[in-house]
């Protein structure tokens, strides 16, 4: 294959390229700025807490949330979710969650488990999704704290039906932690309507903004129940010795990542004005040929499940003919096409594709920039690789 362009496929990882405006917002800081977050009252030091909260209301505004101060920044989405878990979770208590679901949710969970919690994993129920009538039954038997469940599978893209995970929930008195890893930014979501208790997600996969941001967004009568898991100067309340109670200092002890937040605003601006559910729309219209040119090939699994099922644009495939680690690294090496091989940090959800023995599968999963060109240059080296098996 001639085209040496590299055609990047990882999205569900991180989201490559960022908008123009991200690097630049990044680099405005770094170079022209460089204050921590509510540090000072200069020009320069104003400028960057103005834009830190522009970009929670910014983060307010796509997600639907009554108020900004519920947006809570964090690092990553594995640190959004720790606090969640950890801070809402006791001794004794008991957890749901899914086999879909990251180890960012199945470890914290093993680690409650260990010290004094009781973790229950809800199976799958053939067709890509969680097990609702194991769910039911699970609450209707227990006293559940805290349900956590993925929005969509990192693994498969398959979106779980979290409307009636939610009600369930709430019928039982149980919260509900939803892990929009894999949605946020891809995927319309009003978290007022969605009526969730906690909601936490990346900054740099579908949000679009750099390493190092993530957000938990929480019902602010939860506020009081979750209990801090780090505390730390906030630069406000200096005299007292104990972490401010009031939102969102509660939950953000120590100096932001500035240089991440700064991008971030500049992302989901970006967002903003392309539109969410146009970028759901060119996703979708990406992932139908995708699937179906892949299953054109023979000794090729498509583990997309039935084509109504509701999905993002995360694909997975595997074949006994050939491990897939070998099969990305073809791809990358010899088309430039970078894709993600392996358990994906979801090792029950590979069980559950019987995958796992196999290495895992290999993941196409894509975001906003990418093109119907794309889809075909992959297709075609698939095309070549399956001729050369």
């Amino acid at each position: 294959m001639s085209d040496s362009r590299r055609v990047y496929l990882d999205n569900a990882a991180t989201s490559f390229p960022k908008p123009d405006a991200v690097h630049k917002a990044v680099l405005h800081y770094l170079r022209d700025l460089g204050n921590a977050v509510g540090r000072g009252a200069t020009k320069t030091g104003i400028e960057v807490q103005r834009t830190v909260d522009q970009c929670r209301l910014r983060a307010a505004r796509l997600f639907d949330v009554p108020r900004p101060e519920q947006v809570i920044f964090t690092f990553n989405g594995t640190d959004s979710l720790n606090l969640a878990i950890h801070g809402l979770l006791k001794p004794g208590d008991v957890a749901l969650t899914t086999v879909w679901d990251h180890n960012s949710v199945l470890r914290p969970l093993s680690h409650f488990a260990a010290t004094g919690g009781h973790t229950v994993i809800i199976g799958d129920d053939g067709r890509g999704q969680l097990d609702i009538q194991q769910l039911e039954r699970e609450l209707q038997v227990r006293s559940v704290r805290l349900v956590c469940v993925t929005h969509a599978s990192n693994v498969t893209g398959i979106i779980q039906p979290i409307e009636e995970v939610i009600r369930l929930a709430h019928e039982h008195g149980a919260l509900v932690l939803l892990d929009a890893a894999q949605t946020a930014g891809h995927l319309p979501m009003s978290f007022s309507k969605l009526n969730v208790d906690l909601l936490a997600c990346p900054g740099h996969k579908g949000l679009l903004g750099p390493l190092g941001t993530g957000l938990l967004i929480l019902r602010k009568d939860l506020a009081e129940e979750l209990v801090p898991i780090r505390q730390g100067g906030t630069g406000t309340t200096s005299e007292q010795a104990t972490q401010p109670t009031t939102l969102p200092d509660r939950f953000e002890a120590g100096n932001h990542n500035a240089p991440g937040l700064f991008g971030l605003e500049a992302a989901l601006k970006w967002i903003d004005e392309k539109g969410v559910a146009k970028i759901q729309l060119q996703e979708e219209q990406l992932a139908i040929p995708l699937i179906a040119g892949l299953r054109s090939f023979q000794g090729l699994t498509v583990h997309s499940f039935a084509d109504d099922s509701p999905r993002v644009g995360v694909v997975s495939v595997s074949s006994e003919r050939v491990d897939p680690q070998v099969l990305a690294s073809l791809l990358d090496e010899h088309f430039q096409i970078e894709t993600r091989a392996g358990l994906h940090c979801s090792p029950m959800a590979h069980e559950a594709l019987a995958t796992k023995v196999l290495g895992g599968t290999v993941r196409i999963s894509m975001g906003p920039f990418n093109t119907v060109d794309d889809i075909d240059r992959t297709l075609e080296a698939f095309g070549q690789i399956w001729a050369a098996l």
